[in-house]
């Protein structure tokens, strides 16, 4: 593919460290593409307020993902700010707040992410009542869906077409929906979401069981390894935390668990994080560990880049999509 302006200053400009790692990743991706392997991309943080779906997005149409793991937040975050960017409120001074300023935002209904404050009633609120309505319809009919079914269903109906306050193309979202992109999403519980749900339940509104689980998440991740994994999979971890802990195990869980043969490893490795190891964390854990539990070789090509992943994610895209 040719490359544009910014793939060009990465490979003249990135020759060493975290840089080089940055641009070796992308290369080797690269490489896994051309050769016909498949790319799982996990998301933690808040990528989806830092707006990743700018670049993510065309990654998808593009068929350069093939299947995203991410946290509720991530999942959710994406509608928010679908339908509400124009009264998000950006804080550049975030690290001279003092409590009494943090107050006064959640006293105006604003809840923030490090330098960018979510408006609740504008994106929660509104969202919150589509879902409702969503499970309702979905109680009366006896259906069960996962969490990222639920806003392919709302996406579907263009109930929220009249709302789009960003160029929908923009909304990693929308693109994975038009693919109907497969999305894992465990401890989908801990998210906005997942509380509106909870506290409908405990008022007896709903049952738990509407939403389908997290084990049946990784019975879904089981099936769709075993289909998808005869040419090799990767796996492009941004930050730590349940989104790459939870679908990284599936292989260990198919071919030592359910004894099952000829089940690859994961076929490539890249993590952005800056996290430790630090008592004992997984997250911050260098990849040959992870040879010890099953999930990758010795001959995996394995990347760490130490870094900012709203600074490179959007880079190594850039760069895949010959920017």
């Amino acid at each position: 593919m040719a490359k544009g302006p910014v793939s060009e200053f990465i490979i003249k400009n990135y020759r060493h460290f975290n840089a080089a790692s940055l641009v070796d990743a992308a290369v080797s991706y690269e490489k896994m593409l051309s050769e016909g392997k498949k790319m799982m991309i996990t998301m933690g943080g808040a990528m989806s307020t830092a707006e990743l779906g700018i670049s993510l997005a065309e990654m998808i149409r593009q068929d350069k993902v093939h299947i995203i793991t991410c946290t509720g937040a991530n999942l959710e975050e994406d509608i928010f700010n679908l339908v509400a960017h124009n009264n998000y409120k950006r804080v550049p001074g975030f690290r001279d707040l003092t409590p009494q300023d943090e107050q006064n935002l959640l006293d105006s209904h604003y809840n923030r992410v490090t330098d960018t404050c979510i408006p609740e009633e504008e994106a929660m609120r509104k969202i919150e009542q589509h879902l409702v309505d969503l499970w309702t319809k979905l109680k009366n009919e006896n259906r069960r869906l996962f969490p990222h079914e639920f806003f392919y269903e709302i996406i579907r109906s263009k109930a929220l077409e009249k709302d789009y306050q960003i160029d929908p193309k923009n909304s990693w979202m929308i693109a994975a929906c038009e693919k109907n992109l497969p999305i894992i999403v465990p401890g989908w519980e801990d998210s906005t979401c997942g509380n509106y749900f909870i506290a409908h339940c405990i008022e007896k509104m709903f049952d738990p069981s509407l939403v389908r689980s997290g084990v049946e998440y990784m019975m879904f991740l089981a099936d769709w390894y075993q289909k998808n994994s005869s040419e090799g999979i990767g796996f492009f971890q941004i930050g730590g935390g349940i989104s790459g802990d939870f679908p990284i195990c599936v292989v260990p869980l198919l071919y030592q668990d359910l004894k099952l043969e000829n089940i690859p490893e994961w076929a490539y490795f890249c993590q952005i994080s800056d996290s430790t190891t630090s008592y004992g964390s997984y997250s911050g854990a260098v990849p040959n560990e992870k040879i010890t539990w099953g999930k990758l070789t010795p001959d995996t090509p394995k990347f760490i880049i130490e870094s900012d992943a709203t600074i490179v994610a959007p880079l190594i895209f850039a760069y895949l999509l010959g920017w």
